[in-house]
């Protein structure tokens, strides 16, 4: 039996995030979910490679969700760039 869901806390600092690697490690997650179906879990400090993959997600500062929606509202909200993509990546 295949699983239908996997996840993977930080994946881009546990490669020591060689720009290269990291594209690679996300290009693998978003082709498992397109061919296989497969739900990512996902945290992940790279915000700006992770929302772009996302279809779903979530800001937390705390442990408390602060902000929710898809991947690409999240991009666009200035409050997030500001805070996680160094003013607006």
């Amino acid at each position: 039996m295949s699983p239908s869901a996997v996840a993977d806390a930080r994946p881009s600092l546990r490669w020591a995030s060689p720009p290269l690697i990291v594209k690679q490690i996300f290009n693998v997650i978003k082709e498992l979910n397109r061919t296989e179906g497969l739900s990512v879990f996902l945290v992940e400090q790279n915000a700006f490679h992770a929302l772009k993959l996302a279809h779903r997600g979530y800001v937390m500062v705390n442990g408390v969700i602060t902000m929710q929606g898809t991947g690409q509202e999240l991009l666009a909200r200035p409050e997030v760039r500001a805070a996680y993509l160094e003013g607006g990546h």
